[in-house]
């Protein structure tokens, strides 16, 4: 290199920074040429940049695709909440509504027992039939040729043994068990016990009695032949009748002698008088939807507790038409029929409206320091925080306007929405209903799949539902569930079409099960028909659409697999179009 090359290198020629040589003072002529540290630094960056932003963009790809929000109605009562609240910006709700609003056993609520694990039952179970090993060896003077005895105590210990086997991996924890009874043939016993379900969080206990054939197996233990299915050992169950020759015209008390849904009453004036009372008028809510009733009334609840005083409640409800079969709206409806009335008065302080009035007439002295103080609320817009201090012994809001200012859930928006906590754990489904639900399950031996499937008048409105009458048509739907269900599995449709024979071409491949199949247990020789027609005074209680709604979707719930309408079957939105991401 010339001297004239040397002086024409810029910032220092050859020992600048910026150079760098590929190859060392004896590099050939064809060495790589020196190239800029700038230029390296920036193509790395740029090459980085790049990496990092294909990265990303796969991620959110990803994500996009897979995620799925999570679903309200699975969670706790404060999603819920924030899920309604978010829907309701126009104080108005979906019409017509026929869904089913989950209630406090739905939820995780810290009211309820918690569930026992699964390796804690699994392990009672194993050590009930090592007690029962035991007790049968422990016996060795036993006549293996004597008639059976019912009362002998390998008998209970057989039957718990052979129950820890059986239902060891489904969802039935057992509580207790009665002392075993004579079934109709030798070596025949029935036995009865009580239990709960994993899938229901509530504490509630259920009945089953079951006939076992016993033999005599090695050395003194009992071996169980054969068990009946659910509900089969008659001889176990409670009888519903009194004996003798007269019979009364009104079916005597419940079956279920855990149900205690008597009205509370007030003892007498003084402790009347010391009681403070929140008593909502009826206002536009009624003979709305069941949905918007709970949401209003779970409102009051709120309020009450909030202000430390026992709310006003009437017991007869009107059911919306949207629950109807004619679609006309029916009053005069028992709150008893639908929802838990003893768990609901044992988990907030309730009274009956008619006898709170009458109470309210007879006691009430118009001067003097007898009188009963009464402020009247006449609009919504006086927030539950400006009666907070209030002394008078009944709070009586008044819904006189023009709906929907005359909403009972309008008392707990704007600023009240954030100190008013509405009691989701105080509403329980019917336990009547909720035992015909069990007895479905059971009858199925708690190993069942579900299929939700929606269709009435979501599936003929084709603006908000464009694809869910053709997605969920006999051909769609065996194409879709053969590949979701393992074939021939008891398999339970939830749905609200009306023909029955709709789903006649899955029976090809499952063995399709239908709550009209059930249909004696709401007949007029059912337990459900005597409990209802008591609590009516001995009218007879029609088992209306709403009545079905919850047995149905609580089938649902516990079965195993569950192929849901809206996640599995349809591209539609739950709640209409371009509703999905809301």
């Amino acid at each position: 290199m010339s001297s004239s090359d040397t002086d024409d290198a810029p910032d220092g020629g050859e020992d600048s920074p910026l150079f760098r040589r590929s190859g060392g003072p004896s590099s050939s002529g064809g060495a790589v040429a020196d190239v800029p540290v700038s230029q390296s630094l920036i193509k790395a960056a740029s090459n980085v940049c790049f990496s990092l932003f294909v990265l990303t963009v796969l991620v959110v790809t990803v994500v996009a695709v897979t995620y799925q929000p999570p679903d309200p109605w699975f969670q706790s009562s404060a999603a819920i909440t924030t899920s309604l609240s978010r829907v309701l910006p126009n104080s108005t709700f979906l019409v017509p509504d026929d869904s089913l609003l989950p209630t406090g056993e739905d939820f995780n609520s810290s009211s309820a027992v918690p569930a026992p694990a699964r390796d804690d039952d699994d392990a009672a179970a194993a050590a009930v039939v090592s007690t029962a090993s035991a007790a049968a060896a422990g016996n060795r003077t036993c006549d293996p040729n004597a008639p059976l005895n019912c009362s002998d105590p390998r008998v209970l210990a057989a039957v718990k043994a052979f129950n820890a086997r059986a239902f060891s991996r489904k969802s039935i924890v057992f509580l207790s068990y009665e002392a075993p009874v004579p079934g109709p043939k030798p070596g025949q016993c029935d036995v009865a016990w009580r239990f709960r379900n994993r899938r229901e969080k509530s504490w509630r206990r259920y009945r089953d009695y079951r006939r076992f054939s016993l033999t005599s197996g090695d050395g003194c233990a009992l071996d169980i032949v054969s068990v009946g299915k659910f509900r089969s050992g008659t001889n176990a169950a409670r009888r519903p009748y009194p004996k003798g020759p007269k019979r009364p015209r009104v079916s005597p008390p419940p079956v279920d002698a855990e149900i205690n849904d008597t009205i509370p009453v007030v003892g007498s004036e003084a402790e009347f008088k010391k009681g403070k009372y929140l008593y909502y008028m009826r206002g536009g809510d009624h003979c709305k939807s069941m949905n918007q009733f709970i949401w209003s009334f779970l409102c009051g609840l709120g309020e009450a507790k909030f202000l430390n005083r026992t709310f006003v409640m009437d017991l007869n409800i009107c059911l919306s038409g949207a629950h109807t079969v004619d679609g006309k709206d029916v009053d005069g409806k028992d709150f008893r029929y639908y929802f838990d009335f003893e768990h609901l008065k044992e988990s907030v302080p309730v009274v009956e409206e008619g006898d709170f009035l009458k109470d309210w007439k007879r006691w009430d002295k118009k001067k003097g320091p007898g009188r009963i103080t009464v402020r009247k609320v006449p609009s919504y817009k006086v927030t539950p925080m400006q009666l907070k201090r209030d002394k008078s012994n009944i709070i009586w809001r008044q819904f006189n306007g023009q709906e929907p200012e005359n909403y009972w859930y309008r008392v707990c928006e704007g600023r009240a929405a954030k100190v008013i906590q509405r009691p989701w754990y105080a509403i329980w489904k019917s336990k009547r209903l909720m035992n015909i639900v069990t007895e479905i399950a059971g009858r199925m031996d708690w190993d069942y799949d579900g299929l939700h499937v929606v269709r009435g008048w979501k599936a003929q409105n084709k603006q908000m539902y464009p694809n869910l009458d053709s997605d969920t048509s006999p051909d769609a739907l065996v194409d879709k569930v053969t590949k979701l269900v393992k074939p021939w599995r008891n398999l339970y449709i939830a749905t609200n079409e009306p023909f029955y024979n709709y789903f006649d071409k899955l029976r090809s491949h499952f063995h399709v099960h239908l709550l009209d199949d059930y249909k004696e247990l709401w007949s007029n020789t059912s337990e459900w028909y005597n409990e209802t027609t008591t609590l009516s005074r001995g009218k007879p209680v029609p088992f209306d659409a709403y009545m079905r709604v919850i047995v149905d979707t609580e089938v649902f719930y516990r079965s195993k697999a569950q192929v849901e309408t809206f996640n599995n079957l349809t591209r539609d939105c739950k709640d209409g179009i371009n509703t999905c991401n809301l």
